[in-house]
This record gives C-alpha cells, sequence and structure tokens, in this order.
C-alpha cells in the first residue's frame, strides 16, 4: 500500500496562495495532425506519461501547511511545514510543471 501527501487545494486563494493555474493543452485535431504526418515520412511516434510530473515543478512562492494528521510532534503542534517543492492537488501544480518543462525544452533547443 502506498501512501501520498496531498494539498487541502479547496482552501487555496488566487492571489494569496497562488497567482496561475493554467497550462497549455493540446487539442486532439494536433495530435491527429502529427500521427498522420509521422505516418506519411514514415517516422517513429513515441508517446510517454509521466505519473509524478506535477511533483517536478519548482514552487515560485512561499507555501505553507499544516502538519499531516498523525505526523504532529508533541509539544510543536502549533508549527506548520514550508513547502519546498510541489504538492498533488496543488492549484498551481500544472502551471508550475509547464513551466519547468518549457525552460527545459528552450535550453535544449540552444544546445542544438
Amino acid at each position: 500500500m502506498k501512501a501520498c501527501l496531498v494539498a487541502k487545494r479547496y482552501k487555496q486563494i488566487q492571489g494569496i496562495d497562488f497567482q496561475e493555474a493554467i497550462a497549455p493543452a493540446v487539442k486532439m485535431t494536433t495530435i491527429r495532425t502529427l500521427f498522420t504526418i509521422s505516418a506519411f515520412l514514415d517516422l517513429a511516434f513515441y508517446q510517454m506519461d509521466v505519473k509524478t510530473a506535477f511533483l517536478h515543478g519548482s514552487l515560485d512562492e512561499e507555501l505553507y501547511m499544516l502538519q499531516p494528521e498523525g505526523f504532529t510532534i508533541p509539544g510543536k503542534e502549533h508549527l506548520v511545514c514550508k513547502l519546498r517543492c510541489n504538492l498533488y492537488r496543488l492549484k498551481q501544480a500544472p502551471s508550475l510543471w509547464y513551466k519547468k518543462f518549457d525552460s527545459f525544452m528552450l535550453t535544449n533547443e540552444k544546445r542544438n
């Protein structure tokens, strides 16, 4: 059995806890066009899915959370945790991941 730490995004307030929560998406028409072109030119086409992609985005702002239930230290229940990386279900997770991916792609494009 696996467990993961998940944010209570229903408590996040835009402008306070996050600024941007959108990321670009691809239309099915674009995907079909790419498949058609790759088939016509006899090119290999690879697809991948990264289940933990959103966890690799870098936080732009300081974000804090209450200590997870069952993990509180006796005598320090009033303390909070400062997040150093993205969590599942943060509203800004898609946007943060896209920024990191875009930066990586632009850096690698300049190398070639």
